[in-house]
């Protein structure tokens, strides 16, 4: 059975390993070099580095069965691709959605946007330094409602990470090029370390680290702002892998 998973999280990763140990014919698509590193390897399990465009992804999902998309819950225009591409190719799709964390149950002073821009603006009228957590795909968002020269974000360790930071002029010492995730110890002590005023972060769920964030920033006495999650409909790890193996039992 050829099923072919969109990726890049860790539940993806997860979910890729045990549906080729069960034998199935598994192909992962992850956007990056860091999403290809973090897959597990294993025996009927081959990797498509990349972003893919509409048609890629259609001549990917040739002769497949079933295709999961487990890709990040903020990734939305990769999503709405992923569903017309499979539309497209009469491919059963599933939607893996990470477990999300209700901000209302995390810090009652949390600041929450409803987009990078707003987060950006909540933390300009804080003013400060800024921790910024949420990757370096919006740092030009950020770097124009602020000096960077206040602004520390942590990405992922990669050229093109560091090459985005550059573009959006942030000063080479406050680049923080590291793959997390990272415990509220390590959160507080890059805290104090570089004097963060405000933290910045997404609610990437368990196992993006978010609640360790929050924690960091509760401990450290500094007002966090979380830019919410985007509207996500799909089913739970443990679901998505039980109908899998349904279909490659077929039992489905």
């Amino acid at each position: 059975m050829k099923i072919i998973i969109f990726a890049g999280t860790t539940e993806g990763n997860h979910l890729s390993y045990a549906l080729a140990q069960a034998g199935a014919d598994v192909t992962v698509s992850v956007a990056s070099e860091y999403g290809a590193e973090e897959q597990m390897k294993t025996p009927g399990l081959s990797i498509e580095e990349g972003p893919k465009t509409i048609e890629e992804m259609r001549l990917l999902l040739k002769g497949a069965e079933l295709c999961v998309d487990a890709t990040h819950p903020y990734a939305v225009l990769v999503s709405e691709n992923i569903r017309a591409a499979t539309a497209a190719e009469n491919v059963e799709l599933l939607r893996l959605k990470r477990t999300a964390i209700p901000l209302e149950n995390c810090d009652e002073d949390l600041l929450v946007a409803d987009s990078p821009e707003e987060a950006a603006r909540l933390a300009a009228e804080i003013g400060g330094n800024v921790f910024l957590t949420t990757g370096s795909k919006d740092l030009q968002i950020y770097a124009k409602a602020m000096d960077p020269a206040h602004l520390f974000p942590r990405v992922l360790p990669l050229i093109t990470s560091i090459e985005a930071c550059e573009k959006a002029e942030i000063p080479h010492k406050n680049i923080i090029a590291l793959q997390g995730p990272f415990s509220t110890d390590f959160n507080c002590a890059v805290i104090k370390e570089y004097h963060i005023d405000v933290l910045i972060t997404k609610e990437s769920g368990k196992a993006g680290g978010f609640t360790d964030k929050i924690q960091a920033a509760k401990s450290c006495v500094i007002p966090a702002i979380v830019v919410a999650r985007p509207a996500d409909e799909g089913l739970s790890y443990d679901e998505v892998l039980s109908f899998c193996m349904k279909k490659i039992n077929g039992e489905g």
